[in-house]
C-alpha cells in the first residue's frame, strides 16, 4: 500500500526532497494543537488591518498593497518558495536564488525552513492512501482555515526533515527563519517614511493578512472541487484545477496539474491556463537567469497517474 508512495518520495524527480521517510513514519496518529507565535502574528496583523486599513484608506496606499501583494506572491512565494526551493524545478544564480527566498518571506506566512517542512509533510500526506485531516484540508471551512493559521500538527511519527546541502546549511536562509517576522521591519520603515500611516498600514498589515489568508483558501479550495485532468493513485488528496483563482494564485491553482507533475514548473498546462508563476521563470530564462527548467514534456514519465479527460495527454504532443 506505501510502498510506492515511499519509493516515490525517496528517489527521482517526483521526490519529496526534504523528508527522509522512515518505515514507521505515519501520516494518521497526530494531535493538533495551538501555535502561539504564529496564532499571534496572523491574528494581531488581521486584527490591524481591520481596524485602522478603512480609516488610512487612501488609492496611493491601496497601489502600494496591490503592487507588493502581487510582486512577493508571484516572486516569492510560488516562485522563489514553491517551484524552485521546495520542487528545484529550475536553476539560476545563487544571489538570484536567495533573493526570490527573501521575497516569499515577505509574504509573511513564517521562514523558509518551516514552510519547505509544512509543504513537505501536507506532499507526503497526501500521496499516501490515508491522511490526517488536517493534511488533508478535511474539515469545514472555518475550522480548517483556524487550524491552518493558529495551529500546528504534532504527528506521532512524522518523516525526518533534511532540506539537504545548499539550502539547510545556507547561512541566509538560517538567518531568514529566525528573522522571519522581523523582515517586515525594513518594508515598513520605507513605507511609512514615503506615505506615512496609510502606506505601513496597507503595505505591511492588509498584505501580509491578504497573501497569508489567500494562501491558505487557494489550498483549501484546490482539495476541494473543481476540474481534473489527471488521478493520482493511492492518494488520499485529489487536487483539482480553480480557473476563477489562477490570476491570483499566479497559476498555483492548477492543482490538479501540479499533483500529477509535482516536478514542473509550468502547473498551467493547456491551452488557456494562465500561469504568471511560470511566465516570471520564463522571462528569468530569457535574460540568462534560469535553465534547466523542467516541463512535463522534458521529466521522464511519471508512474502512478492516470489520465482522467480524454485530451490530457495533450502536452505530450510536440
Amino acid at each position: 500500500m506505501q510502498a510506492n508512495a515511499l519509493n516515490e518520495s525517496a528517489s527521482g524527480p517526483y521526490k519529496v526532497n526534504s523528508l527522509r521517510i522512515d518505515p514507521g513514519a505515519d501520516p494518521m496518529a497526530g494531535s493538533v494543537t495551538w501555535d502561539p507565535s504564529r496564532s499571534l502574528w496572523n491574528g494581531g496583523m488581521f486584527l490591524t488591518a481591520l481596524v485602522f486599513a478603512p480609516q488610512y484608506f487612501t488609492w496611493g496606499a491601496f497601489i502600494v498593497f496591490f503592487v507588493l501583494l502581487e510582486l512577493t506572491m508571484c516572486t516569492g512565494h510560488s516562485v522563489g518558495f514553491h517551484r524552485l526551493l521546495i520542487h528545484r524545478t529550475f536553476k539560476c544564480p545563487k544571489w538570484l536564488e536567495r533573493t526570490l527566498v527573501w521575497s516569499g518571506t515577505l509574504v509573511g506566512m513564517q521562514g523558509p525552513f518551516w514552510v519547505i517542512q509544512s509543504h513537505d509533510f501536507r506532499d507526503w500526506a497526501q500521496r499516501q492512501p490515508n491522511c490526517h485531516p488536517y493534511l488533508r484540508h478535511g474539515q469545514g471551512m472555518l475550522k480548517d482555515a483556524f487550524w491552518n493559521l493558529h495551529c500546528r500538527l504534532k504527528l506521532q511519527n512524522p518523516p525526518g526533515f533534511d532540506p539537504g546541502p545548499g539550502i539547510g546549511d545556507d547561512p541566509f536562509y538560517r538567518f531568514l527563519q529566525r528573522t522571519w517576522m522581523l523582515q517586515q521591519l525594513p518594508i515598513a520603515i520605507v513605507l511609512y517614511a514615503i506615505g506615512g500611516i496609510p502606506w505601513l498600514v496597507w503595505g505591511v498589515c492588509a498584505r501580509v493578512t491578504a497573501g497569508v489568508s489567500m494562501h491558505w483558501f487557494v489550498g483549501y479550495i484546490c482539495h476541494s472541487h473543481g476540474p481534473q485532468s489527471w488521478h493520482v493513485n493511492n492518494g488520499a488528496i485529489q487536487a483539482h484545477n480553480v480557473p476563477w483563482a489562477a490570476w491570483a494564485s499566479m497559476g498555483e491553482s492548477w492543482h490538479n496539474n501540479h499533483h500529477a507533475f509535482p516536478a514542473s514548473a509550468r502547473h498551467g498546462l493547456y491551452p488557456g491556463q494562465s500561469d504568471f508563476g511560470f511566465q516570471f521563470v520564463k522571462a528569468l530564462e530569457r535574460a540568462g537567469l534560469a535553465w534547466n527548467i523542467q516541463t512535463p514534456q522534458v521529466l521522464p514519465p511519471r508512474d502512478g497517474i492516470i489520465p482522467v479527460t480524454a485530451d490530457a495527454t495533450t502536452i505530450f504532443q510536440k
